[in-house]
C-alpha cells in the first residue's frame, strides 16, 4: 500500500500526452445507474475541455467506474481529476469516488482509435446493452465505423 501511495505522489503530467484515466466509485457502488448523476460527471469532463485543459477523445461512464481518454492540454492530471471528482460529487451527500485513479499513458504511435473503441465497448462486454447505440453514457470524437 505504501508503494502505491508513493507512485501517486510522483505522477508526472505531460502536456500533449494522451492519457486513459480509470476511476471507480466509492466501494464500487453502482451510483451511475442514476442518469442525472452520471451526466454530472460528463459535464465535469466537458468543463475541462472548455477550459482548455483537456481534449476528450472518448469516454464511457459505467455504473461503478469511468474510463476517460483525453489529450492533456495544460495543468496536471491530479488537479484535473480532483476537479472532475469534486464537481460531480457536490451535493451527493456521501462519498462518491474512491481515492486516486489509474492512468495509462498512450504513445502517439498507439492505435488511439482502436483503443477508444475498446473503451466505449465496455457496456457491450459487461452485458448492459446489445448495441452500443443503446447505451447513453459514452462518446468519442470518431463516430465512423
Amino acid at each position: 500500500m505504501q508503494e502505491g501511495h508513493k507512485l501517486r505522489t510522483h505522477r508526472y503530467s505531460s502536456t500533449g500526452q494522451i492519457y486513459c484515466i480509470t476511476s471507480a466509485t466509492h466501494q464500487r457502488c453502482c451510483y451511475f445507474h442514476d442518469f442525472a448523476l452520471a451526466r454530472k460527471v460528463v459535464k465535469a469532463m466537458q468543463y475541462q475541455d472548455e477550459q482548455g485543459k483537456t481534449q476528450t477523445l472518448a469516454f464511457v461512464i459505467m455504473p461503478d467506474h469511468i474510463h476517460w481518454l483525453f489529450e492533456l492540454k495544460q495543468g496536471s492530471l491530479h488537479r484535473i481529476m480532483q476537479s472532475v471528482k469534486s464537481f460531480s460529487a457536490q451535493r451527493f451527500g456521501a462519498p462518491l469516488w474512491q481515492s486516486g485513479y489509474y492512468e495509462r499513458t498512450l504513445r502517439k504511435s498507439d492505435d488511439i482509435i482502436k483503443f477508444s473503441r475498446y473503451i466505449v465497448a465496455n457496456p457491450l462486454r459487461a452485458g448492459l446493452v446489445e448495441h452500443i447505440g443503446d447505451y447513453p453514457l459514452w462518446d468519442a470524437i470518431w463516430l465512423e465505423s
